[in-house]
């Protein structure tokens, strides 16, 4: 078994996280602090390939699953914050290439792929979190267009975004019952919620998205009615990967951040990391992102080569690698004292950033569910 990665996955790697650390990281408290995302930046992104990643050659980079894993990781070096949202913005790229009709395709990848049009991706509902199959947002077929009616929430980029993909009722109770659509903004009966104050995840605007009596053309229903539920679950697979690699980068980041900090700081007259206790934390922090490391790989080579227990190792390695990136940044800051509570040294945006992992894209309990019947579904 290899566990090395490939000239070319080591060069995109490389120049994502250079990318991170020259472009990203100096200015990710200021776009926090200006409630911001950077459209220049996420465009500076889109010329090297990074708007599009999973997409087909023909409109975007047509790379794996596991190098979209190490290029999050490698961003989220630089700010988990604004890799996060390109992840879900590469999330619903890919679901239009690849349950879009040809003129969907035509129409939406050009400019997806080039930042001039960003995705957001619309699932959740004031009631219906984890329960995703209840949701209640309805798509009523009126001749040759969709009257679409309900409440999204909590959705990254609401307002900000010229693309949204939602997912509405178009028939019965169930999964069954659910179909995908493209919203363009500007829509007529489309609108937006006040932004959410939130913990973490602060440069991305998020609130609720609105629609009421929202006439789309018939032509914007991503492929088959009643299909949705299975393109949103498919698309969760790759984002839960992303996800868990945005918690490894920042986390990464932690934790070099901590290893220069007790280099430096000094108490009973020696550097911190000379005491023994705080090297053993470190040791279990370096032991803690490097398994996470390995089984987020796996489950992305497990996803690129369409295992039929994908899902599940997916699954699997969003709850054990935004767990594991959360621990140890939270350690980050424990062995920063009373430095790491403070904004001026980075750990605790990271800290908030990350915390949000173990929620969103299917929270960690829901992860075991996934896993718990998978496993028994195989005895």
């Amino acid at each position: 078994m290899d566990f090395s990665l490939t000239d070319e996955q080591q060069q995109i790697f490389d120049m994502a996280r250079d990318f991170a650390v020259e472009k990203m990281a100096p200015f990710a408290a200021d776009w926090e602090a200006e409630k911001r995302l950077p459209r220049d930046v996420l465009e500076e992104l889109a010329g090297l390939g990074m708007a599009a990643i999973t997409v087909r050659e023909a409109y975007g980079s047509g790379l794996s699953r596991l190098d979209a894993a190490l290029i999050f990781e490698a961003l989220s070096y630089g700010d988990p914050s604004v890799s996060a949202f390109l992840s879900i913005h590469n999330m619903v790229a890919w679901m239009v290439d690849g349950f879009g009709t040809a003129a969907q395709r035509e129409r939406w990848l050009p400019r997806l792929s080039a930042m001039q049009a960003i995705g957001s991706y619309c699932l959740t509902e004031p009631g219906s979190g984890s329960d995703a199959a209840a949701l209640k947002t309805s798509a009523r077929r009126d001749g040759d267009s969709y009257v679409l009616n309900g409440t999204k929430s909590f959705i990254s980029g609401a307002s900000f975004s010229d693309l949204y993909l939602v997912m509405a009722r178009t028939g019965g109770e169930g999964p069954k019952g659910i179909s995908a659509f493209l919203v363009e903004n500007g829509t007529q009966g489309l609108s937006f919620g006040t932004q959410e104050r939130k913990m973490g995840w602060i440069a991305q605007p998020t609130a609720e998205v609105r629609f009421e009596d929202c006439r789309i053309p018939a032509a914007n229903l991503l492929g088959e009615e009643g299909r949705g539920f299975a393109y949103a679950m498919a698309g969760l697979d790759g984002g839960r990967l992303n996800i868990s690699a945005c918690s490894l980068g920042a986390a990464q980041a932690a934790l070099d951040k901590t290893l220069a900090y007790m280099r430096e700081r000094q108490a009973f007259g020696r550097s911190l990391s000379e005491f023994q206790a705080l090297q053993f934390r470190l040791a279990d922090m370096e032991t803690e992102l490097s398994a996470a490391r390995i089984f987020l790989r796996q489950a992305a080579w497990k996803l690129d080569s369409k295992a039929p227990d994908a899902t599940k190792f997916c699954a699997m390695a969003k709850r054990f690698v935004t767990d594991a990136g959360f621990s140890v940044a939270d350690m980050a800051l424990q062995l920063h004292g009373g430095y790491g509570y403070l904004a001026d040294y980075g750990i605790e945006k990271i800290v908030r950033d990350l915390r949000v992992h173990q929620i969103l894209e299917g929270t960690n309990e829901i992860m075991r569910l996934i896993v718990a019947r998978a496993l028994l579904s195989e005895a």
